[in-house]
């Protein structure tokens, strides 16, 4: 792992959990260096390489009318040599760890460099940095370039698996809906290739608990949460929420399995825990803040440290991030937290919240992928009993291709929902995060 700073990507689940492990960016030996899913690109800083960059920071209300090679709500740091041509770019969204938890566009202009460490990095490398809020500088600056994002959240091989799969049942799909007759081994070749969708999804869920099990962190403390009685506390909320103190990360875990890593060390750092309390003195929260004070992140008081080890949790928190621990106190009729951040959300009100935070992610299709590879897979069954008769064979294959396909969705949706249903998202009663851990 490179000396800091470093950038983390935006926080993730399920595969995209391997961008938070290994995807950095950072400046070694005069050059900004991008190691993500075990590839390593390097972009020289200097004579020939970045001498310049251009933060395009694109007013949020713009992000509905995006152009090609417009940023996006966020804004986009391009790199440019000593000509002005673009030599690299990155949305700087993607590596802004708590992005996925706050609304598009909700953090902007300096905040938003400071906070996501691009603007430490680029001063680590010598790379002056301007700032352009309008159309015509962002042009200017230009689009093109090397793309340096922390990669894609799913593995390559599934994305090569599906598009192949997919372009084959297409076109196969379009033969047999527009012709009389369709041939006994066109129809298999439509049903192997349907059912190549639900495996490839369930070999990735193979894949990626394989690679959680595989990785190696090295855990300075395990903060879990110490939720006072009556707070909402469910089995699955204690079981998966944590805060773990690592050896250059403060990770952030929520009941979705979704992680958000903060450096500890470099220009970007989380540097102070703050606990805040009410006119009365009586503790609401603590904030994890980086430099100008910019809040990261927070603990709501009743959910982390209100509970019987409540105590014992919060004397760990600041023992082991080793911070500068202060305090603050509300005045007047004042609300906490001020604004979107981390960390409010963490207890969905409802099980149905939580199951749906908690279900095994998907692609940016979302619930158009799923239709597609039922409808692929009951359609493999019509079209295996409607060639029964001609190709008895192929006809019983693509049958059973198609039932195959059916029960590989509904199984792990079912298991998923009723484990909720029945386990996880009860309330925990009065059992410690260990028990309910175990």
């Amino acid at each position: 792992m490179s000396d800091e700073p470093a950038l983390r990507p935006a926080g993730g689940r399920g595969p995209g959990l391997e961008r938070c492990h290994g995807s950095r960016l950072s400046v070694e030996d005069g050059a900004l260096v991008l190691r993500a899913r075990g590839r390593t690109r390097r972009i020289p800083v200097g004579e020939g390489g970045v001498v310049r960059a251009v933060f395009v920071d694109a007013p949020a209300g713009e992000a509905a009318r995006q152009e090609p090679g417009r940023p996006g709500a966020w804004g986009e740091v391009r790199l440019l040599d000593g000509e002005g041509a673009p030599v690299a770019r990155t949305a700087v969204e993607e590596w802004l760890p708590e992005a996925p938890a706050l609304p598009p566009g909700s953090v902007q202009g300096e905040q938003l460099l400071e906070r996501s460490g691009v603007a430490g990095l680029l001063k680590a490398a010598g790379v002056p940095l301007h700032v352009a809020r309008d159309r015509n500088g962002g042009r200017k600056a230009g689009s093109s370039g090397v793309s340096l994002g922390p990669g894609p959240a799913f593995p390559l091989w599934y994305w090569c698996v599906r598009a192949v799969a997919g372009t084959l049942w297409f076109s196969a799909f379009t033969v047999v809906v527009f012709s009389d007759t369709a041939p006994g081994w066109l129809v298999l070749l439509l049903a192997l290739t349907a059912l190549c969708g639900p495996v490839a999804r369930l070999a990735l869920r193979g894949w990626t608990r394989l690679r959680a099990g595989r990785r190696r962190v090295t855990v300075v403390e395990r903060v879990v949460p110490g939720p006072a009685p009556g707070a909402g506390a469910t089995v699955r909320f204690l079981r998966e929420t944590e805060l773990r103190v690592q050896d250059r990360d403060l990770v952030l875990r929520d009941l979705g399995g979704q992680e958000y890593w903060f450096a500890r060390s470099g220009p970007h750092a989380v540097t102070r825990l703050v606990r805040v309390t009410d006119g009365t003195g009586r503790p609401v929260g603590v904030e994890l803040r980086g430099p100008g004070e910019h809040v990261r992140a927070v603990l709501p008081w009743h959910l982390w440290f209100a509970g019987e080890d409540g105590a014992d949790g919060w004397s760990r928190l600041c023992r082991g991030t080793g911070l500068t621990v202060s305090e603050r106190r509300l005045s007047g009729r004042r609300t906490w937290p001020k604004g979107p951040v981390l960390g409010t959300g963490l207890l969905p009100r409802t099980g149905g919240e939580a199951r749906r935070a908690a279900r095994f992610p998907g692609t940016a299709a979302g619930v158009s992928s799923t239709a597609v590879m039922a409808f692929g897979s009951v359609f493999s069954v019509v079209q295996g009993v409607r060639v029964a008769d001609t190709a008895p064979g192929a006809g019983a294959v693509a049958v059973a291709a198609g039932a195959l396909g059916l029960v590989l969705q509904a199984v792990p949706y079912a298991v998923h929902e009723l484990r909720g249903r029945l386990v996880l998202d009860r309330p925990a009663a009065e059992r410690t995060p260990e028990e309910a851990r175990r």
